[in-house]
Protein backbone atom coordinates (compact mmCIF):
# COMPACT_ATOMS: atom_id res chain seq x y z
CA UNK A 1 0.00 0.00 0.00
CA UNK A 2 1.27 3.38 -0.97
CA UNK A 3 1.83 6.55 1.36
CA UNK A 4 -1.46 7.80 -0.59
CA UNK A 5 -3.66 4.70 -0.24
CA UNK A 6 -5.79 5.85 2.76
CA UNK A 7 -9.13 4.40 2.38
CA UNK A 8 -10.57 7.21 3.49
CA UNK A 9 -14.15 6.67 3.63
CA UNK A 10 -13.28 3.17 6.07
CA UNK A 11 -11.42 5.64 7.75
CA UNK A 12 -14.29 8.00 8.70
CA UNK A 13 -16.68 5.49 9.69
CA UNK A 14 -14.15 4.38 12.12
CA UNK A 15 -13.80 8.16 13.11
CA UNK A 16 -17.48 8.91 14.31
CA UNK A 17 -17.58 5.25 15.53
CA UNK A 18 -15.03 5.47 18.17
CA UNK A 19 -14.12 9.65 18.71
CA UNK A 20 -16.12 11.05 20.99
CA UNK A 21 -17.88 14.19 19.61
CA UNK A 22 -16.52 13.61 15.92
CA UNK A 23 -18.45 14.86 13.12
CA UNK A 24 -17.40 14.93 9.36
CA UNK A 25 -16.97 15.63 6.40
CA UNK A 26 -12.96 15.68 6.85
CA UNK A 27 -9.98 16.51 4.80
CA UNK A 28 -6.51 14.71 5.48
CA UNK A 29 -3.55 16.08 4.93
CA UNK A 30 0.36 14.64 5.68
CA UNK A 31 2.61 16.50 8.00
CA UNK A 32 5.78 16.94 6.57
CA UNK A 33 7.56 15.56 10.15
CA UNK A 34 7.03 12.10 11.37
CA UNK A 35 10.16 10.92 10.16
CA UNK A 36 9.28 7.16 11.73
CA UNK A 37 5.02 6.94 12.32
CA UNK A 38 3.63 8.88 9.35
CA UNK A 39 1.25 11.80 10.70
CA UNK A 40 -1.33 13.70 9.33
CA UNK A 41 -3.82 16.46 10.30
CA UNK A 42 -7.52 15.59 9.86
CA UNK A 43 -9.55 19.04 9.15
CA UNK A 44 -13.24 17.95 10.22
CA UNK A 45 -16.20 19.95 10.40
CA UNK A 46 -16.02 19.25 14.72
CA UNK A 47 -12.59 20.34 14.45
CA UNK A 48 -9.02 19.38 13.90
CA UNK A 49 -7.46 16.16 15.08
CA UNK A 50 -4.18 14.26 14.81
CA UNK A 51 -3.55 10.88 13.03
CA UNK A 52 -0.29 8.75 14.09
CA UNK A 53 0.19 5.44 12.01
CA UNK A 54 2.67 2.74 11.40
CA UNK A 55 4.46 2.86 8.06
CA UNK A 56 3.04 0.75 5.72
CA UNK A 57 5.30 -2.42 4.29
CA UNK A 58 8.15 -4.28 5.98
CA UNK A 59 9.30 -3.18 9.67
CA UNK A 60 11.71 -3.73 12.05
CA UNK A 61 9.98 -5.97 14.76
CA UNK A 62 10.33 -3.52 17.77
CA UNK A 63 10.05 -0.12 15.93
CA UNK A 64 6.77 2.02 15.12
CA UNK A 65 4.85 0.92 18.42
CA UNK A 66 2.54 3.59 18.23
CA UNK A 67 0.11 1.51 20.98
CA UNK A 68 2.65 2.09 23.08
CA UNK A 69 2.94 5.28 22.38
CA UNK A 70 -0.74 5.94 22.58
CA UNK A 71 -0.65 4.36 25.78
CA UNK A 72 1.38 6.53 27.18
CA UNK A 73 0.09 9.66 26.35
CA UNK A 74 -3.25 8.02 27.99
CA UNK A 75 -1.52 7.50 31.05
CA UNK A 76 0.29 11.25 31.15
CA UNK A 77 -2.56 13.18 29.68
CA UNK A 78 -4.57 13.28 32.70
CA UNK A 79 -1.81 13.98 35.23
CA UNK A 80 -1.41 17.30 34.04
CA UNK A 81 1.08 16.34 31.73
CA UNK A 82 2.01 18.28 28.61
CA UNK A 83 0.76 15.96 25.48
CA UNK A 84 -1.96 15.95 23.50
CA UNK A 85 -5.42 14.30 24.57
CA UNK A 86 -5.87 10.63 23.48
CA UNK A 87 -9.34 10.49 21.76
CA UNK A 88 -8.69 6.77 20.54
CA UNK A 89 -6.57 4.12 19.30
CA UNK A 90 -7.25 1.72 16.37
CA UNK A 91 -5.03 -2.01 16.36
CA UNK A 92 -7.15 -3.28 13.59
CA UNK A 93 -4.73 -2.70 10.82
CA UNK A 94 -7.61 -3.48 8.39
CA UNK A 95 -9.04 -0.07 8.85
CA UNK A 96 -6.56 1.91 6.84
CA UNK A 97 -3.95 -0.38 6.35
CA UNK A 98 -1.89 -0.15 9.70
CA UNK A 99 -2.58 0.53 13.39
CA UNK A 100 -2.98 4.05 14.21
CA UNK A 101 -3.94 6.13 17.05
CA UNK A 102 -5.97 9.84 17.44
CA UNK A 103 -5.12 12.65 19.39
CA UNK A 104 -6.14 16.20 19.32
CA UNK A 105 -4.35 19.29 17.85
CA UNK A 106 -2.07 20.71 20.19
CA UNK A 107 -1.81 24.33 20.18
CA UNK A 108 1.54 25.99 18.99
CA UNK A 109 4.99 25.50 16.96
CA UNK A 110 7.62 23.12 17.21
CA UNK A 111 10.59 25.16 16.75
CA UNK A 112 13.85 23.47 14.68
CA UNK A 113 16.41 26.31 15.42
CA UNK A 114 17.89 26.37 18.83
CA UNK A 115 18.89 30.21 18.44
CA UNK A 116 14.72 30.68 18.21
CA UNK A 117 15.37 33.80 16.13
CA UNK A 118 11.79 34.68 16.42
CA UNK A 119 12.33 35.84 20.49
CA UNK A 120 14.05 38.09 22.82
CA UNK A 121 16.39 37.27 25.10
CA UNK A 122 13.94 36.53 27.96
CA UNK A 123 11.60 34.80 26.10
CA UNK A 124 14.62 32.66 24.87
CA UNK A 125 15.59 32.00 27.96
CA UNK A 126 12.13 31.19 29.80
CA UNK A 127 11.67 28.72 26.60
CA UNK A 128 14.32 26.52 27.39
CA UNK A 129 13.82 26.80 31.20
CA UNK A 130 10.42 25.35 30.66
CA UNK A 131 12.16 22.27 28.18
CA UNK A 132 14.52 21.58 31.07
CA UNK A 133 11.64 22.29 33.69
CA UNK A 134 9.28 19.90 31.93
CA UNK A 135 12.04 17.25 31.44
CA UNK A 136 12.68 16.70 35.04
CA UNK A 137 8.64 16.72 35.90
CA UNK A 138 8.47 13.66 33.29
CA UNK A 139 11.31 12.05 35.34
CA UNK A 140 9.36 12.80 38.66
CA UNK A 141 6.50 11.12 37.85
CA UNK A 142 6.06 7.56 39.69
CA UNK A 143 5.56 4.87 36.71
CA UNK A 144 3.66 2.48 39.22
CA UNK A 145 1.13 5.69 40.33
CA UNK A 146 0.59 6.88 36.49
CA UNK A 147 -0.43 2.52 35.58
CA UNK A 148 2.88 2.39 33.70
CA UNK A 149 5.03 0.31 36.06
CA UNK A 150 5.28 -2.58 33.11
CA UNK A 151 5.57 -0.11 30.43
CA UNK A 152 9.46 -1.30 30.34
CA UNK A 153 12.03 -3.43 32.33
CA UNK A 154 13.36 -2.18 35.37
CA UNK A 155 17.50 -1.97 35.68
CA UNK A 156 20.35 -2.26 33.38
CA UNK A 157 18.43 0.19 31.10
CA UNK A 158 22.08 1.35 29.37
CA UNK A 159 23.41 -2.47 28.58
CA UNK A 160 19.72 -2.70 27.35
CA UNK A 161 19.39 0.30 25.04
CA UNK A 162 23.01 -0.76 23.61
CA UNK A 163 21.94 -4.03 23.02
CA UNK A 164 18.55 -2.77 21.32
CA UNK A 165 20.28 -0.10 19.03
CA UNK A 166 23.33 -2.38 18.14
CA UNK A 167 20.35 -5.02 16.88
CA UNK A 168 18.55 -2.43 15.27
CA UNK A 169 22.01 -0.89 13.29
CA UNK A 170 22.26 -4.55 12.34
CA UNK A 171 18.75 -4.99 10.90
CA UNK A 172 19.69 -2.49 8.80
CA UNK A 173 23.04 -2.25 7.99
CA UNK A 174 24.24 -1.10 4.79
CA UNK A 175 27.71 -0.31 5.30
CA UNK A 176 30.96 -0.93 6.72
CA UNK A 177 31.81 1.50 9.26
CA UNK A 178 34.54 0.91 11.34
CA UNK A 179 33.32 3.80 14.07
CA UNK A 180 30.10 1.65 14.75
CA UNK A 181 31.73 -1.44 15.11
CA UNK A 182 34.49 -0.12 17.60
CA UNK A 183 31.33 1.53 19.65
CA UNK A 184 29.41 -2.17 19.77
CA UNK A 185 32.68 -3.16 21.32
CA UNK A 186 33.11 -0.45 23.92
CA UNK A 187 30.21 0.28 24.93
CA UNK A 188 29.06 -2.97 26.83
CA UNK A 189 32.72 -2.84 28.30
CA UNK A 190 31.93 0.54 29.75
CA UNK A 191 28.45 0.81 31.13
CA UNK A 192 27.22 3.34 33.89
CA UNK A 193 25.61 2.54 36.87
CA UNK A 194 21.93 3.81 36.52
CA UNK A 195 20.71 6.20 38.69
CA UNK A 196 16.63 5.58 38.65
CA UNK A 197 14.21 4.27 37.00
CA UNK A 198 12.12 6.97 35.67
CA UNK A 199 9.90 7.13 31.92
CA UNK A 200 12.05 8.45 29.56
CA UNK A 201 11.08 10.15 26.66
CA UNK A 202 13.67 8.98 24.35
CA UNK A 203 14.16 11.47 21.70
CA UNK A 204 13.22 14.76 24.03
CA UNK A 205 14.67 18.09 21.77
CA UNK A 206 13.51 21.28 21.41
CA UNK A 207 11.42 20.22 17.77
CA UNK A 208 9.73 17.70 19.55
CA UNK A 209 7.69 20.32 21.67
CA UNK A 210 5.54 23.15 20.81
CA UNK A 211 5.39 26.15 22.55
CA UNK A 212 2.67 28.88 22.11
CA UNK A 213 3.35 32.48 23.07
CA UNK A 214 6.00 31.31 24.74
CA UNK A 215 4.78 28.75 26.72
CA UNK A 216 5.07 24.92 26.24
CA UNK A 217 1.65 23.26 25.55
CA UNK A 218 3.13 19.58 24.56
CA UNK A 219 5.31 17.01 24.22
CA UNK A 220 5.37 15.28 20.69
CA UNK A 221 6.55 12.05 19.80
CA UNK A 222 6.79 9.29 22.11
CA UNK A 223 7.48 5.89 20.10
CA UNK A 224 10.55 5.64 21.60
CA UNK A 225 9.49 5.78 25.13
CA UNK A 226 10.00 3.16 27.67
CA UNK A 227 11.46 3.08 31.67
CA UNK A 228 14.68 3.88 32.11
CA UNK A 229 17.66 5.65 33.31
CA UNK A 230 16.83 9.84 33.33
CA UNK A 231 20.48 11.09 32.43
CA UNK A 232 19.47 9.00 28.90
CA UNK A 233 17.14 11.91 28.35
CA UNK A 234 18.93 14.64 29.91
CA UNK A 235 22.10 14.08 28.28
CA UNK A 236 20.39 14.04 24.93
CA UNK A 237 18.67 16.72 25.30
CA UNK A 238 22.32 18.58 26.44
CA UNK A 239 24.02 17.29 22.80
CA UNK A 240 22.28 20.23 21.43
CA UNK A 241 25.49 22.30 23.32
CA UNK A 242 27.58 20.50 21.73
CA UNK A 243 26.39 20.32 18.06
CA UNK A 244 27.14 22.30 15.66
CA UNK A 245 24.87 25.95 14.91
CA UNK A 246 23.23 25.12 11.35
CA UNK A 247 20.08 26.52 11.65
CA UNK A 248 18.99 23.00 13.34
CA UNK A 249 19.38 22.44 16.86
CA UNK A 250 22.95 23.01 17.38
CA UNK A 251 23.82 25.32 20.01
CA UNK A 252 27.62 25.31 19.94
CA UNK A 253 29.50 28.72 18.17
CA UNK A 254 26.61 30.80 19.25
CA UNK A 255 26.68 33.77 21.82
CA UNK A 256 24.59 32.16 24.04
CA UNK A 257 24.69 34.68 27.15
CA UNK A 258 24.06 37.31 24.02
CA UNK A 259 21.12 35.26 23.05
CA UNK A 260 19.52 34.96 26.41
CA UNK A 261 20.05 30.99 25.96
CA UNK A 262 21.36 28.96 29.36
CA UNK A 263 24.73 27.35 29.56
CA UNK A 264 25.34 24.06 29.73
CA UNK A 265 26.55 23.94 33.30
CA UNK A 266 23.23 25.83 33.66
CA UNK A 267 20.84 23.47 32.44
CA UNK A 268 22.86 20.73 34.42
CA UNK A 269 22.73 22.81 37.11
CA UNK A 270 19.06 23.50 37.02
CA UNK A 271 17.47 19.83 35.82
CA UNK A 272 19.92 18.17 38.48
CA UNK A 273 18.11 20.67 41.06
CA UNK A 274 14.39 19.70 39.75
CA UNK A 275 14.96 16.33 39.08
CA UNK A 276 16.41 14.94 42.10
CA UNK A 277 18.94 13.42 39.96
CA UNK A 278 22.79 14.71 39.80
CA UNK A 279 23.89 14.50 36.33
CA UNK A 280 27.60 13.78 36.22
CA UNK A 281 30.50 16.41 35.12
CA UNK A 282 31.31 13.82 32.75
CA UNK A 283 28.99 13.49 30.24
CA UNK A 284 30.78 12.21 27.71
CA UNK A 285 29.72 8.25 27.92
CA UNK A 286 26.35 9.32 27.49
CA UNK A 287 27.17 11.82 24.10
CA UNK A 288 29.22 9.15 22.56
CA UNK A 289 26.13 6.75 23.30
CA UNK A 290 23.35 9.21 22.22
CA UNK A 291 25.14 9.63 18.68
CA UNK A 292 25.77 5.89 18.45
CA UNK A 293 21.92 5.51 19.17
CA UNK A 294 20.92 8.84 16.90
CA UNK A 295 23.21 6.89 14.32
CA UNK A 296 21.12 3.42 14.53
CA UNK A 297 17.93 5.60 14.24
CA UNK A 298 19.29 6.93 11.06
CA UNK A 299 20.55 3.84 9.85
CA UNK A 300 16.98 2.57 9.81
CA UNK A 301 15.76 5.58 8.12
CA UNK A 302 18.40 5.00 5.16
CA UNK A 303 17.28 1.38 5.02
CA UNK A 304 13.62 2.86 4.42
CA UNK A 305 14.98 5.37 1.90
CA UNK A 306 16.62 1.66 -0.07
CA UNK A 307 13.53 -0.12 0.33
CA UNK A 308 11.62 2.44 -0.61
CA UNK A 309 9.31 2.65 2.91
CA UNK A 310 10.51 6.01 4.12
CA UNK A 311 7.81 8.29 4.94
CA UNK A 312 9.57 12.05 5.40
CA UNK A 313 10.47 13.29 1.85
CA UNK A 314 14.22 14.68 3.37
CA UNK A 315 14.65 10.95 4.40
CA UNK A 316 17.20 10.54 1.80
CA UNK A 317 19.04 13.64 3.04
CA UNK A 318 18.41 12.17 6.80
CA UNK A 319 20.38 8.77 5.86
CA UNK A 320 23.57 10.26 4.71
CA UNK A 321 24.29 11.29 8.03
CA UNK A 322 24.75 7.79 9.21
CA UNK A 323 29.09 8.35 9.37
CA UNK A 324 29.05 11.71 10.32
CA UNK A 325 27.19 10.37 13.62
CA UNK A 326 29.48 7.42 13.58
CA UNK A 327 32.71 9.42 13.35
CA UNK A 328 31.13 12.25 16.03
CA UNK A 329 29.97 9.58 18.76
CA UNK A 330 33.66 7.67 18.20
CA UNK A 331 35.54 11.19 19.13
CA UNK A 332 33.09 11.49 22.33
CA UNK A 333 33.89 7.66 23.26
CA UNK A 334 37.82 8.81 22.90
CA UNK A 335 36.95 11.86 25.13
CA UNK A 336 35.39 8.98 27.81
CA UNK A 337 38.77 6.92 27.55
CA UNK A 338 38.42 4.89 24.56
Amino acid sequence: MSESQIDEAALGRWLEANVEGFRGPFELEKFAWGQSNPTYRIRAASGDYVLRRKPFGPLLPSAHAVDREYRLIAALHPLGFPVPRPYALCNDAHVIGAIFYVMELARGRAFTNGALPDFTGGERRSMYEQLVDTLAELHNIDPDAAGLGDFGRQGNYFERQVARWTKQYRDSQTDDLPEMERLIEWLPRTLPAQSRTSIVHGDYRIDNVLFDDGRLTAVLDWELATLGDPVADFSYLAMQWMMPADGGAGLAGLDLPGLGIPSLEEIVERYSARSGVPVAAQLDWYFAYNLFRLAGIVQGIKKRVIDGTASSANAAEMAKKVPTLASAAWGFAEKAGA
